[in-house]
């Protein structure tokens, strides 16, 4: 077994033993096992389409959480969040606009049958939802704390900035390289634009300077390249 098998072997045994701890915290009945619902998300995560939106984003976006939470003073469900998580980009087709919905009411299905109640499935559906624009309202503790580990991947080194910009073409490779590099420039300008790129604290002190590097290098290089 490769290095890279093993690496995958033990990044699903981590997210098995997560997701059945989450589905636990989150009030699932116990009666219920949850065993083939993340049978069913990782298969969709591991889709062959899928270059970014992986599994290892997955356990990335958790990750972060589990590190925002900690620094957070802002009391936030973080059970929720992290069902959140894990529908997000449950189902994703990079030529398709309605990925959110559609993994929005997939939660909105799968959770009750796993006796997670209507008030906290509904906030999840919302969250997945939320990820559309990435623009949580002020107090939404939820919110920000999904949105933030969702976008803390722009916040990292050069080399780790560089393979997730690879790993975003990859996955729009059917589209032309001049429409991609346009397509790509007008939503790095918008994310640059923004007065924040995260909300929670710890995302505005460690993660807001280092991300906006990482756009406005990523930008100049699609500007040169399309001049």
């Amino acid at each position: 077994m490769t290095s890279a098998m093993t690496s995958d072997t033990h990044r699903e045994q981590n997210l098995r033993a997560r997701w059945h701890a989450t589905t636990a915290a989150a009030g699932a009945d116990p009666a219920r096992d949850p065993a083939p619902y993340a049978d069913r998300l990782l298969t969709a995560w591991a889709e062959p389409q899928r270059k970014y939106h992986t599994t290892a984003h997955l356990a990335d976006v958790l990750a972060r959480i589990e590190v925002l939470a900690g620094a957070s003073e802002e009391a936030a469900d973080r059970a929720a969040v992290e069902l959140a998580a894990w529908f997000h980009d449950a189902v994703y087709r990079p030529d398709r606009s309605e990925n959110e919905e559609r993994s929005a009411a997939l939660a909105e299905r799968a959770l009750p049958e796993l006796g997670i109640d209507g008030d906290r499935t509904a906030e999840v559906a919302r969250l997945v939802r939320l990820t559309i624009t990435h623009d949580p309202a002020p107090g939404d503790a939820n919110g920000e704390l999904l949105c933030d580990a969702d976008l803390g991947v722009l916040a990292g080194t050069a080399e780790e900035y560089a393979a997730y910009a690879a790993a975003v073409r990859a996955e729009y490779g059917f589209v032309p390289d001049e429409a991609f590099r346009a397509g790509r420039a007008a939503v790095l300008r918008q994310l640059l634009e923004l007065p924040r790129l995260f909300r929670t604290a710890y995302g505005a002190a460690h993660w807001e300077a280092p991300a906006r590097a990482n756009l406005a290098s990523e930008l100049a290089e699609l500007t040169e390249a399309s001049a």
